[in-house]
């Protein structure tokens, strides 16, 4: 068996996005993330090639009700991820606003779930997303938002969702990080990422989720 790999980056995958939306009319989304083609052999000696996407891997962590939650929880969903801290005076109030708008869209479809991680690992315990969740006005059962440690959270973060978090004690608030609303489809794979900040792209998150849902039917 033979494995050639590729990596998209991360810093044009927003372009590439909507560029392909752009070009395709909407009818399919693109996958991204760390791909492998493998090539085989069948039963009858013919090479096969096949490519094996980048997944979100599985995961646990505490949820708003101090519940561990897997990525069982999600299993069949079209869910959307970011990353956030309760204590951001930056841009997660406006990534979170848009974001409601999303969910707002979607509240009624049991298919699409929404996912926020928090990467203040000292502070932001479930006592606090829950009340950070209940002044957002939204219900936990379909938005959850979560929290695990340093090193968990920062690894899913950089290495699964390409979204860069850090701690930084310069920064005005303690962290930075990037304020993308990543797409994930019912096979955990990463199929778009948004500026949670800039409302036309909030507005195509919104789009994409409907086509990837109708993706899915087919």
């Amino acid at each position: 068996m033979i494995k050639f790999k590729n990596t998209i980056s991360f810093a044009v995958l927003l372009a590439l996005t909507i560029g392909f939306a752009a070009c395709n009319n909407n009818k399919k989304l693109p996958i991204y993330g760390q791909r492998e083609a493998v090539i085989t052999k069948d039963k009858d000696g013919n090479q096969v090639v096949d490519t094996v996407y980048q997944t979100i891997p599985n995961f646990s962590f505490l949820n708003q009700d101090s519940t561990i939650i897997t990525q069982d929880v999600f299993k069949g969903k079209v869910y959307v991820a970011d990353f956030f801290f309760t204590s951001c005076t930056t841009i997660c109030p406006t990534m979170h606003r848009n974001l409601k708008t999303v969910y707002e869209d979607f509240k009624s479809n049991p298919d699409v779930m929404f996912l926020s991680h928090t990467i203040d690992f000292k502070y932001d315990k479930p006592a606090v997303l829950k009340k950070y969740s209940q002044k957002l006005g939204i219900d936990n059962s379909k938005w959850l938002f979560v929290y695990g440690s340093k090193e968990d959270v920062y690894r899913l973060a950089e290495k699964n969702y390409l979204v860069a978090v850090e701690e930084d004690s310069t920064a005005r608030d303690g962290y930075i990080h990037q304020g993308w609303l990543v797409l994930i489809d019912k096979d955990k794979k990463m199929r778009g990422a948004y500026d949670g900040t800039k409302t036309e792209q909030v507005e195509q998150l919104k789009k994409d989720i409907s086509t990837l849902l109708a993706e899915e039917k087919d």
